[in-house]
């Protein structure tokens, strides 16, 4: 039988420490455990898409699931990123976790291949049928076969393990259409949204929480964000959803991902590390002046000092007293040459 217990809130996708030798920081990561929990989020998603699951090797996938099980101690449900190279290795995957007491696994659709939706509805039917744990579907289309609103809810009536859905593609009328489709048979099933930039607006059409890559870095506002919303105060909410897309947007489009949210990690105390994909000299510049704009978006927010020489207050390049002059005396002789000074 599955749990009776509807995923909700915010599980935070865990990013992963790693030590000089670039292997999985064990103190820090638990550590970070202790941190999330203790800022209020819901629930924790080791080895997702942030937590840079495909480059891991399948034992270290495990571990990090061991070690966060482990340092949570039941205090918030785990929803443990159990996605393989084939089915079989999934299952396994599925099995192990549910010995460590998770509370559900998520699965992305196969990934690589790019397969029909009936390849994909028969990928997750197999699970369905041998999985000992619930499972929740994963549908990133950016990187994976998407799993259509037809699929989902073939799957959701068929398989009783299958218990939520986890979307990151930000789009709306999509969840809108799933949850409307699959909600009057299956109550229970959760829907989770994996986009940021869109966490109030979908959590207003129905979503019951999401796995959420700011709430790894400012837990303490995607929190407050997810409470304002069901509270409804949204003229509240409106402005802390604005402030959380400008930190989102800075993280995840001025680098490669996720190490816009690696270094904003840093910012708050901890040390991941250098990622397991190698950067160029260029990045690694651009990631240097990434850090510091990140740095000043989260000072604004009171989560950490200004960097050295502080923060400018406007986008707009300095400005050069010469070429202002310059400038001036170029109009005024132009309006002169028309009798106009």
């Amino acid at each position: 039988m599955t749990s009776s217990t509807r995923l909700t809130g915010i599980f935070t996708p865990n990013l992963v420490p790693l030590d000089a030798q670039g292997d999985i920081h064990e103190a820090e990561l638990r550590r970070y455990v202790d941190w999330l929990i203790a800022r209020g989020v819901h629930g924790l998603y080791p080895n997702g898409s942030t937590g840079e699951f495909t480059r891991f090797t399948v034992e270290e996938r495990r571990r990090i699931i061991a070690i966060v099980a482990d340092q949570t101690q039941g205090r918030v449900p785990i929803l443990a990123g159990a996605a393989e190279a084939n089915v079989k290795e999934t299952i396994r995957a599925c099995e192990y976790y549910h010995s460590l007491g998770v509370r559900a696994v998520a699965i992305v659709a196969p990934f690589y291949y790019k397969l029909s939706p009936a390849s994909v509805y028969a990928y997750f039917a197999e699970i369905g049928r041998n999985t000992p744990i619930d499972v929740t579907l994963y549908n990133i289309p950016l990187f994976a076969s998407p799993i259509d609103v037809a699929t989902v809810q073939r799957l959701s009536e068929n398989f009783e393990r299958i218990v939520a859905i986890k979307d990151s593609s930000g789009d709306i009328p999509h969840m809108i259409r799933m949850i409307k489709a699959v909600r009057p048979n299956r109550p229970e099933f959760s829907f989770l949204t994996g986009w940021d930039a869109a966490l109030m607006p979908l959590l207003l059409i129905g979503c019951d929480g999401g796995t959420n890559a700011t709430s790894g870095v400012v837990p303490e506002v995607t929190r407050k964000l997810f409470d304002l919303t069901l509270a409804g105060r949204l003229e509240e909410a409106r402005r802390v959803q604005y402030d959380l897309v400008t930190l989102f947007d800075t993280m995840i489009y001025s680098a490669e991902f996720p190490e816009g949210f690696r270094a904003a990690v840093e910012l708050r105390g901890f040390r991941m590390g250098v990622g397991r994909q190698p950067l160029s000299p260029e990045q690694q510049a651009d990631l240097s002046t990434l850090s510091r704009t990140i740095q000043c978006l989260l000072s604004e927010q009171g989560f950490t000092d200004q960097p050295v020489g502080g923060c400018s207050t406007s986008s707009a390049p300095p400005v050069n007293p010469t070429e202002v002059s310059a400038i001036v005396q170029s109009v005024l002789a132009e309006l002169k040459r028309h009798g106009l000074a």
